[in-house]
């Protein structure tokens, strides 16, 4: 059953969300088509450049990627912080690099002396609502969706549906769902056959991030190492090309009222011209609150180790012990090779172990939640804590 988007994704319940979309009917409009022989291989770089540039606008960090044949994984973490101190013109600068905003906005940075006061209150309710829109994960996949639709679709001459429909989101409630969603999306296209390895693997977080392990700076130190340094925050207002401004006198009387007008979003010469944002840094000390929570050599360990495993003719196990990671988290090596082979099967709405996901039923009111016994068997240590404090009689129990 169709779900609305607000029960979904949820900032007070977690920043972090795997994301997928697909092409319309599932065909491969964005590889190989074996039916035409024309090759759409091309596309997938728009996808993935496309991605970084977005998220250099929107409070939106990408941790992994994978850009498949006919469809496209993201594991983000959505920082709705970092749009909170931001004043009038950063907000609005950002929003008119993607649309062209309404009249009254136009006039405002053409010349924001010519508005009266009554103007200026109506230009702040849209400051407001673009606000809103920048730590916005469905604003975030609109306009990455439509600008690939649309030069899809004039490369193709033709007009319709590119994408499937609403894209799939699910809510990682914990590291433990985080490690997990992000090895999944890396290991894609080793899954799919695509690649041997996980340096060989196009359009993907992994094999960008070994890219860029393997450049070094003028120091002979590596752009990773320089990154793991500073733990300066990609797309955050202090990074390189943001403005480190103050929030204007509008933080009392915030709106989050949609005004009524049309937006178009801007033509792909325009889009193309943004900046594209590094991929979300790991940080092994678990101090920085933007970055994933892991040691980055660590986390490429179990990738490769996971990748060696996964084959569809045989029951794969990991050599040589229990990876740090798996051991750290409490996860179980052989459940974790099936649930990077299945984990859009094995789990609906949300990924965590059992207390998390309990806990999301009860924030919810519902009875059931579609993954609780994977969860049991992929993260038993957790799955034998302490239950929660007793709740309220009247609330339901998540059931398996």
């Amino acid at each position: 059953m169709t779900q609305p988007r607000s029960t979904l994704v949820s900032l007070d319940d977690t920043p972090w969300y795997h994301v997928v979309s697909r092409c319309v009917r599932r065909a491969f409009l964005c590889g190989h088509d074996a039916h035409s022989g024309r090759s759409f291989e091309h596309r997938r770089g728009w996808i993935a450049d496309r991605l970084k540039q977005l998220a250099s606008v929107f409070a939106v960090d990408i941790a992994a990627y994978a850009v498949m044949s006919n469809h496209f994984h993201i594991v983000v973490r959505v920082d709705e912080a970092r749009v909170e101190p931001l004043e009038r013109d950063e907000i609005l600068r950002r929003w008119t690099q993607l649309f062209s905003g309404p009249v009254m906005v136009q006039r405002y940075l053409a010349d924001p002396q010519r508005l009266g006061a009554a103007e200026m209150k109506i230009v702040d309710a849209w400051v407001e609502t673009y606000r809103s829109r920048l730590a916005d994960l469905s604003w975030f996949m609109r306009v990455l969706n439509e600008s690939i639709a649309r030069q899809a679709n004039a490369e193709d001459r033709v007009t319709g549906r590119f994408w499937e429909g609403r894209f799939k989101s699910q809510a990682l409630l914990d590291e433990q769902a985080v490690l997990t969603a992000m090895v999944y999306v890396d290991l894609n296209p080793i899954r799919a056959g695509m690649a041997p390895t996980p340096e060989a693997s196009e359009y993907t977080s992994v094999a960008e991030r070994l890219a860029v392990l393997r450049a070094t700076s003028g120091d002979g130190t590596t752009v990773a190492e320089r990154a793991a340094a500073d733990p300066a925050v990609p797309g955050d207002s202090t990074a390189p090309g943001h403005t480190n401004a103050t929030r204007s006198d509008t933080r009392g009387n915030r709106s989050r009222s949609v005004p009524h007008q049309t937006e178009s979003l801007q033509p792909e010469t325009v889009l193309d011209e943004l900046v594209s944002a590094p991929l979300l840094p790991f940080d092994a000390t678990g101090r920085a609150e933007c970055a994933v929570p892991f040691g980055f050599e660590d986390y490429m360990d179990l990738v490769e180790a996971t990748g060696r495993v996964i084959r569809e003719d045989k029951r794969g196990f990991i050599h040589d012990g229990t990876p740090p990671l798996l051991a750290r988290l409490g996860i179980d090596p052989d459940q974790f090779i099936r649930a990077a082979s299945r984990m859009l099967q094995q789990f609906g709405s949300a990924i965590g172990t059992p207390t998390h996901l309990t806990a999301r039923c009860d924030a919810r009111q519902t009875r059931y939640l579609r993954g609780m016994a994977a969860a049991r068997q992929l993260f038993p240590r957790s799955a034998a804590c302490p239950p929660p404090p007793p709740r309220n009689q009247d609330q339901p129990l998540a059931q398996q």
